[in-house]
């Protein structure tokens, strides 16, 4: 007999049948209720250095940890700052802050120096936080937490339902936060990013200290804590979207040039640079070389293209002036070992050592259910593995410290990486207990 399933939000559902014969129930579909209005209603965006006090003093009164959050313009805007500061805490309430009124919340920052933040994926938020007078002495990452206990989705939506049962909207992530006003929706929105940050940190952390992890996550947020921003890259025209197809060396040098205009208007006018000229037409113009207004206009209709005919042509004539030992290579040479994947061929007993610790850290990663890539990062056991230390624990954890793993990844991995180097392929004894 066919049996019928309710679903979460009340629909029947019916049961499969089996090539045996036999009916297999359909898991239920979960529907999780949005969330979508803070409980004390949207409060009035801070918008001069009155309320700013305010909200400093009220914030410093609070209780617990303070949710933190930062909207960006990404998209529309040059660089990343923050357009919208989101705050709530216990006896504090949720307060909105414009630091495009309010360019300086250090008062803010002081006032709650020594206060836990809780903040979804914290390397997003902290520089443009920064910018803005305010960093924390320590924090919690329900994003990076999410990591390592093991959830498959780690978006503050499917957190939120994986802890607290209910799921948050995110149409308005992506829109322009630096226009003015700010619609009551997106307020709403962004009131309802800090409102559940709280009672998310809360359940997250009993769930790693049921795990054994709280210990891997303490650390791995206190790492955090000084994170300003990412480390410039070299020849960040690189970047171009599609440039991997590009081998001309003298069609990289007009790349280059155009990547470098168009970065200077984009800056200029403080809007994203793609919103210029995107980069696949950047690319169409570096591959025809135009040398004239009529050549350009074969190449393209764009608006943008026309507007700044005479600069791109001028950058493109630069660029096809330089002499062949301007040009750029290809590709950068890489600081560290090769690819993995001419190991094999350059270095057999190196290829064979990488395979053999892959192998072991991703079964320990699978038993205790976290991304190998958070036990230990990929480039350090590349760089370990390549030119390795003594092949002692002690040799081995120092190397791993040198290049910013922590003390729990140290204990983790030292002991498989140095059994590893003497030859011995097995896990040694008591690595596979969470520490």
């Amino acid at each position: 007999m066919n049996s019928v399933n309710q679903t979460a939000s009340g629909a029947p559902e019916a049961s499969a049948e089996r090539a045996d014969g036999e009916t297999a129930e359909t898991p239920p579909t979960v529907v999780y209720p949005v969330l979508n209005m803070p409980a004390g209603g949207v409060p009035d965006v801070v918008e001069d250095e009155r309320r700013l006090l305010t909200a400093a003093a009220a914030l410093a009164a609070g209780t617990g940890p303070m949710a933190v959050d930062a909207e960006r313009a990404s998209g529309y805007r040059y660089g990343q700052r923050a357009y919208l500061v989101q705050i709530r805490r216990e006896g504090a309430g949720t307060w909105l802050i414009d630091p495009m009124a309010c360019p300086d919340l250090s008062p803010i920052g002081r006032a709650t120096h020594d206060v836990e933040w809780i903040l979804h994926a914290a390397t997003q938020d902290l520089p443009c936080l920064a910018e803005v007078g305010m960093a924390p002495t320590v924090l919690f990452d329900t994003e990076l937490g999410a990591r390592l206990a093991g959830l498959a989705r780690v978006g503050l939506s499917a957190v939120a339902e994986h802890y607290l049962g209910m799921s948050l909207a995110k149409e308005h992530s992506a829109v322009d936060w630096s226009s003015r006003p700010l619609p009551e929706p997106w307020l709403r929105y962004a009131a309802l990013d800090v409102e559940i940050l709280a009672a998310l940190r809360d359940a997250m952390h009993a769930d790693l200290v049921s795990q054994g992890k709280q210990e891997w996550a303490r650390q791995e947020f206190a790492a955090l804590v000084d994170f300003t921003k990412p480390a410039a890259r070299p020849d960040p025209w690189r970047r171009t979207s599609g440039i991997h197809r590009v081998r001309n060396r003298r069609t990289l040098a007009i790349v280059r040039e155009l990547w470098y205009l168009r970065d200077d208007v984009a800056r200029t006018r403080d809007i994203s640079p793609g919103r210029v000229i995107p980069d696949a037409m950047l690319l169409e113009v570096a591959v025809a070389a135009p040398s004239s207004a009529d050549e350009l206009a074969k190449v393209t209709h764009n608006k943008a293209v026309r507007r700044y005919s005479s600069p791109i042509l001028d950058a493109v004539r630069r660029a096809v002036s330089l002499p062949e030992s301007a040009w750029p290579v290809a590709s950068l040479p890489g600081d560290g070992p090769p690819p993995a994947r001419v190991w094999a061929d350059r270095d057999p007993v190196a290829a064979q050592r990488l395979q053999s610790a892959r192998t072991a850290l991703g079964e320990f990663a699978a038993e205790h259910h976290l991304p190998v890539e958070n036990l230990l990062s990929p480039d350090t056991l590349r760089r370990v593995l390549w030119e390795p230390p003594a092949a002692t624990v002690d040799e081995v954890g120092a190397e791993l410290a040198a290049r910013g793993a922590r003390s729990w990844q140290i204990d983790v991995t030292a002991p498989v990486i140095a059994a590893i180097l003497q030859g011995d392929n097995r896990v040694p004894a008591g690595t596979d207990r969470v520490t």
